[in-house]
């Protein structure tokens, strides 16, 4: 049987991991080794960034919340509770929508959660 060598695999796979490196500054976009760090090193920023994403959105929300509740005589945990406590089952990316865009609506929320706080 007739000995295969790896060269065109070799050389495919390090022209995919160039290709994932361009645009990279200096060698980390010329030189396989470097541009294999560089894209390792990249991959875990890319899924650590994806979770912070989440997370700062979230913190957006409930800022924004926060604030509208304090215009109507609330803070935000007794907010969140009362809510609960009525009833009212909205996450908080639409709680932040109803404070951004419908101040009326968020202020009825208010008094709902209000009202069944005591």
């Amino acid at each position: 049987m007739a000995r295969v060598k790896g060269a065109m695999m070799t050389r495919k796979r390090r022209n995919k991991m160039l290709k994932e490196a361009k645009g990279y500054w200096g060698a980390k976009s010329k030189h396989f080794k470097m541009a294999k760090e560089a894209v390792m090193k990249s991959g875990n920023y890319a899924f650590a960034g994806r979770k912070m994403k989440k997370r700062d959105f979230r913190s957006l929300w409930i800022t924004r919340i926060s604030a509208q509740c304090k215009v109507n005589g609330i803070n935000y945990s007794r907010f969140i509770n009362g809510l609960k406590k009525a009833g009212i089952e909205l996450n908080r990316k639409m709680l932040s929508e109803l404070a951004v865009s419908d101040k009326a609506a968020f202020a009825s929320l208010c008094e709902k959660a209000k009202a069944a706080l005591g």
